[in-house]
């Protein structure tokens, strides 16, 4: 058969921020093939599947990846040998069933996922589709309208993506007015380019964080803020009305589980789950901020359940997303749904560790009401996949970093791509 799989290849390549991360090669015997990299966090949630690192001091401060490399070149590349490739979820079961782990953690989720992503784009060539048609194939054929999705633009890298003072993680622009993708990007670097030459003329600092925002060292973060909606009237827009703000507060990273407060030094604070919920609503009462993702931490489930339950986000539409609280798990997203947990889910591939279940988590998702933000990692590739995933499952919003940077903006421009063709 001229579409069974004839060889798997993987090779240690560097990400975005110069660490290794893997890149897989599907050959089918008809001499078809594709090539998929997959992306790393910083930032990483307590439940996502497991990254498998060497840990050898001697290559790479024991971040290297040979072991998933190997794993990908012999195990993976044995089981999975004259296999369709079109046989998707019955590929990434095989690997999951290979590896016998809950987390993934004997071939590694980056092993695992890196083949996952390269089957599924060199099943697309095969079948000579465009990625998003071959995803949308898989994820609900009988879907048929496609919906670009809206773009938060990381503008300001603060947590553990920036080298800065700031606590909380990313600050977004939301161009939710615009009625085209590519006017809601173009809005977004006119802005982001306002912003850099604001912060240089108050003399603050312009050089980028881990997904191509500004990380400069500010006052407190209502400074961020009051410079973000500077930077938009400057650009000619109207906050609120044109666009709109969003962050990731990423409260994971500055909570302490001994104490059980979130720490915000930047602030002088040592907060409650009650005192830090105020702290947002105090923000969203003043700023059009109305995208916050994970603003709590991933095992804070009763404030969580608070925060979402609020008069205020209902009143105003306020996207509550979880991201290291749900890990694209379907289980951690039920058990969400069942309590009344945010309403947002942020879909990240290498989180779960196979295409297959990426779209079972969407799919849950959407099934009860909670919209998708499909996201890159801070430590990424020129890999587009994310761009084709998010136009296939008719993705609410798409998260890949500011409007520079190639890692991030490749995304960007193959939805400006996609956008073009489906306009056509």
């Amino acid at each position: 058969m001229p579409n069974k799989i004839k060889k798997i290849h993987a090779l240690e390549i560097l990400d975005s921020r110069g660490n290794p991360t893997v890149q897989a090669t599907v050959e089918l015997s008809n001499g078809t093939s594709a090539t998929s990299a997959v992306p790393s966090g910083a930032s990483t949630g307590r439940f996502e599947a497991y990254e498998l690192r060497d840990g050898d001091p001697h290559r790479y401060e024991g971040k290297g990846v040979l072991k998933a490399v190997e794993n990908v070149n012999t195990k993976i590349n044995d089981a999975l040998e004259g296999v369709s490739v079109f046989e998707q979820t019955q590929i990434d079961q095989m690997m999951i069933d290979l590896d016998g782990t809950k987390n993934k953690s004997s071939l590694g989720a980056n092993a695992i996922l890196a083949v996952s992503l390269a089957v599924m784009s060199t099943a697309a060539k095969a079948n000579n589709v465009q990625l998003y048609e071959y995803i949308r194939s898989l994820y609900n054929p009988k879907l048929k309208k496609y919906k670009l999705p809206t773009p938060v633009v990381n503008v300001i890298n603060g947590g553990a993506h920036g080298g800065t003072n700031i606590n909380i993680q990313e600050f977004w622009l939301v161009a939710h007015k615009a009625k085209t993708f590519s006017d809601k990007l173009r809005q977004s670097s006119e802005i982001f380019h306002k912003l850099g030459e604001l912060l240089h003329s108050v003399g603050m600092d312009t050089d980028l964080g881990n997904e191509g925002g500004y990380s400069p060292n500010v006052k407190s973060h209502r400074q961020v803020f009051d410079l973000i909606l500077q930077a938009i009237e400057n650009a000619g827009y109207k906050p609120g009305k044109d666009i709109n703000l969003g962050i990731d507060a990423g409260a994971s990273e500055f909570y302490n589980e001994k104490t059980k407060k979130y720490e915000l030094p930047l602030e002088n604070k040592n907060l409650t789950g009650d005192e830090l919920i105020d702290f947002y609503f105090d923000l969203m009462e003043i700023y059009p901020l109305r995208i916050v993702e994970d603003p709590l931490d991933q095992e804070d489930w009763e404030n969580w359940q608070d925060f979402t339950s609020d008069q205020f986000i209902k009143n105003n539409d306020v996207v509550v997303v979880g991201d290291d609280l749900f890990v694209t798990n379907v289980k951690r997203l039920k058990k969400g749904i069942e309590m009344g947990v945010a309403n947002s889910i942020l879909i990240k591939l290498n989180q779960i560790g196979t295409l297959s279940e990426t779209l079972e988590a969407i799919r849950y998702a959407q099934e009860n009401d909670y919209q998708v933000i499909v996201s890159h990692r801070s430590g990424e590739t020129a890999d587009t996949t994310i761009a084709d995933l998010a136009v296939a499952v008719n993705a609410e919003y798409i998260k890949t970093g500011s409007t520079s940077r190639g890692e991030r903006t490749a995304k960007y421009n193959r939805l400006l791509n996609i956008e073009e063709k489906l306009n056509n």
